[in-house]
């Protein structure tokens, strides 16, 4: 029986990891989750898995829930705010925390954690990408493992054991890119991009600042950056691959000139069951692939000028230092801005290449400088658009 908690269990990684625990009752059990808004949702939640602690954003939503607990006979520890976060994800009965909160506000409980000795299952991309250096090094120091919940970096990982994860007998990762709705649109179209348009991804269903982040193309320069923490890649050996149909999720190049990919459908129980039981595979019931109906697999070069936040990417994150985490920050608070409709998606690049160029940049920051970086550079924003 292996216990977990899921910070972000109301989100789409975060329903999908349950969906998982239900199908094997017998293996898991849930010691603790938290959520945002979705206080519905979450109060289902505790009713199906009867976790053992619940983390909600404030003092108000906590009381709230108490009382429709307290109502249904329910009972369980509640906290709120990040403190509650790190009491969650800090707990000794934690044999694996997936951390799956969209943002740079699960990069101090993933730390927490890490320095608990707690196993983490990563779905979010913006740890490892603000504080890839400081996250990695503890997780050395600590002997915890950072299993990667992303399609790519799992498919990556899985193709890496037949080396060992042995980089010198790598030529190249290549992470594979859906391309997003506006693959195929030409500069001109992309100018007059509407909000509705940016969240229709044609393969995935996803929460809604990763599905922008998909139709700028950043998702897959975060994800770069992601894999060279999560790998000890340099950057040399990463690359990116358009792939329509989302079907072979990464590859491995090796250096006798042969490649391995991993491959299946685009459905994110895989990957998030990759990690729940890592090492092992077990059966499940989810749909699989079928090769004959695999026609037309495409492959294309990602095109940098019609999505230049995937090169600002690679940029940043040959830069390091605190480059990819003001870039990070700039994006995330820029995503938040066009979601609620206080700026438009054409803005996103522009913003965010002008803010990483008013920034300066400094080598080895710590988790503080980090942090305090990351609500620097978002205070800053939303300063300026939410007049």
């Amino acid at each position: 029986m292996k216990t977990i908690s899921i910070l972000g269990s109301t989100g789409s990684i975060g329903v999908q990891t349950l969906d998982i625990v239900t199908a094997f009752p017998d293996r898991f059990q849930v010691f603790g989750l938290s959520a945002g808004a979705n206080i519905d949702l979450l109060f289902d939640q505790i009713k199906a898995v009867h976790p053992k602690a619940v983390c909600v954003r404030s003092r108000e939503d906590r009381n709230l829930l108490q009382d429709r607990l307290t109502q249904a006979g329910i009972r369980c520890e509640l906290y709120f705010g990040d403190d509650g976060l790190i009491q969650i994800a800090t707990a000794s009965e934690n044999n694996l925390l997936v951390v799956a909160i969209v943002g740079t506000a699960s990069l101090r409980p993933t730390y927490e954690a890490i320095k608990c000795g707690i196993p983490i299952g990563l779905a979010c991309k913006e740890v490892l990408v603000a504080a890839g250096d400081c996250i990695m090094d503890l997780a050395r120091h600590h002997q915890v493992p950072v299993l990667p919940i992303d399609s790519e970096h799992a498919a990556l990982k899985q193709c890496l054991a037949a080396v060992d994860e042995d980089l010198t007998q790598v030529s190249r990762l290549i992470l594979t890119a859906s391309g997003g709705p506006f693959r195929t649109w030409s500069k001109e179209a992309l100018s007059q991009v509407t909000l509705e348009e940016a969240l229709k991804h044609p393969n995935w269903t996803m929460g809604p600042k990763i599905t922008i982040d998909s139709a700028t193309m950043m998702n897959k320069g975060l994800e770069i950056i992601e894999a060279h923490h999560l790998f000890n890649c340099p950057y040399e050996k990463l690359d990116v691959i358009v792939h329509p149909q989302s079907i072979v999720h990464s590859l491995v190049e090796f250096t006798d000139g042969t490649m391995l990919a991993q491959m299946g459908l685009p459905d994110m129980r895989f990957p998030i069951q990759y990690v729940l039981t890592y090492p092992e595979k077990w059966p499940n019931p989810w749909p699989k692939s079928n090769l004959a109906m695999m026609k037309n697999l495409e492959f294309f070069d990602p095109d940098y000028a019609r999505f230049p936040l995937l090169k600002l990417a690679f940029d940043a994150g040959k830069q390091g230092g605190t480059a990819p985490a003001v870039m990070n920050a700039a994006n995330e608070a820029a995503v938040s801005l066009v979601l609620n409709r206080q700026l438009a998606f054409t803005d996103i690049s522009p913003l965010v290449h002008e803010i990483v160029a008013t920034y300066d940049h400094w080598s080895n920051p710590t988790i503080e400088e980090l942090l305090s970086l990351d609500a620097d550079v978002k205070d800053q924003l939303y300063a300026l658009h939410r007049r």
